[in-house]
């Protein structure tokens, strides 16, 4: 395992570290603009300190280097997240330390810290049993609370969808399944009628039906599938906007409703756990294509965006991706 001082700093080496591939322009996978990441959770995102692509050059002493100037080097940014957080880098990582992480290369860490640079007041142990993505494990002996726990939640979305990772306390590797990001929102630009939605999820599977949403107004289709659990695609009246979606201009003020695609597996115990079953995951990996056939189909028709269940915006060719490849931790069962 790759020592936490050869990715950050030495001042950052006890923050919480987000290690993430690099934008799709520097050689690496699809793009990840930590800046829109964050503004997707928190309200006041912006830089402190920009990131410059080369800090100024020093000339190197000595009369053998007289007069010969160093190479210079990208100088890192400080990025707010809320009032009490901060996020500095990038700091580049070379092959060898994005592999010792099992992380694809070339990435990028992110030292993410308290603003004030003092320790951060910690809760007792945890006391939860669903843990995907294993923050209880990572901190048994005092779980974060307050904005701490919502910078580790973040951080833990974010390498759970960029394939990435997060040492926490700058020791204790989380690698998020991204997999196990299935449910997705639809926003759509207009209200979508119930025969219409009927229509979009039975082009996915042809069994699905309409039923009424219990209790309140909207309708919703459940398709049912023999091994793999069922897909529920409901139309409600919309609440809040996603604050990805906060700056997105529409016809109308705000959308008036959304469609949740959602799956529900046959044992829903393995949702909350952080290594489940083969059989899980190969049921996981096909209702994850199914879910983004239908958020592509009802995107076409009626428009709008679509949202992840971490609440950041799904590209079309990030959808794209959900339909034709199989997650990176699948696996056969046998």
């Amino acid at each position: 395992m790759a020592r936490v001082p050869a990715l950050v700093p030495a001042e950052h080496t006890s923050d919480h570290v987000l290690v993430v591939p690099r934008p799709a322009g520097d050689g690496g996978g699809p793009g990840h603009d930590l800046p829109e990441l964050a503004a997707a959770w928190f309200d006041d995102v912006g830089w402190l300190t920009p990131p410059s692509a080369a800090g100024p050059s020093r000339t190197g002493g000595g009369a053998r280097f007289h007069g010969v100037r160093a190479a210079a080097r990208p100088s890192a940014g400080v990025l707010r997240l809320g009032e009490e957080h901060r996020a500095t880098g990038p700091f580049p990582l070379d092959a060898d330390a994005a592999a010792a992480l099992g992380c694809a290369h070339p990435a990028e860490a992110w030292a993410l810290g308290g603003a004030d640079g003092g320790l951060a007041v910690r809760g007792g142990r945890p006391g939860v049993h669903d843990d995907r993505d294993g923050i209880a494990r990572a901190f048994a002996a005092a779980l974060p609370v307050g904005e701490e726990l919502r910078v580790v939640g973040w951080a833990v979305a974010v390498a759970r969808r960029a394939s990435g990772l997060l040492l926490a306390d700058g020791r204790q590797v989380l690698h998020p399944d991204p997999g196990a990001a299935v449910d997705l929102a639809v926003w759509p630009a207009r209200p979508v009628p119930a025969g219409e939605l009927l229509e979009v999820v039975r082009a996915v599977v042809a069994t699905s039906t309409l039923e009424a949403v219990p209790g309140g107004p909207g309708h919703r289709v459940l398709a049912r599938t023999p091994y793999d659990g069922d897909l529920v695609v409901t139309q409600e009246a919309a609440g809040r906007l996603p604050r990805a979606l906060a700056d997105r201009s529409w016809p109308d003020e705000v959308p008036a409703t959304v469609v949740r695609l959602a799956w529900r597996p046959q044992d829903p115990y393995e949702l909350g756990v952080s290594d489940p079953s083969g059989l899980h995951v190969i049921a996981r990996d096909r209702a994850r294509a199914l879910l983004a056939r239908a958020a592509t189909l009802l995107h076409g028709r009626a428009g709008g965006a679509v949202v992840d269940d971490a609440g950041f915006e799904v590209t079309a060719p990030e959808l794209e991706l959900r339909r034709a490849a199989p997650t990176p931790g699948a696996r056969a069962w046998v």
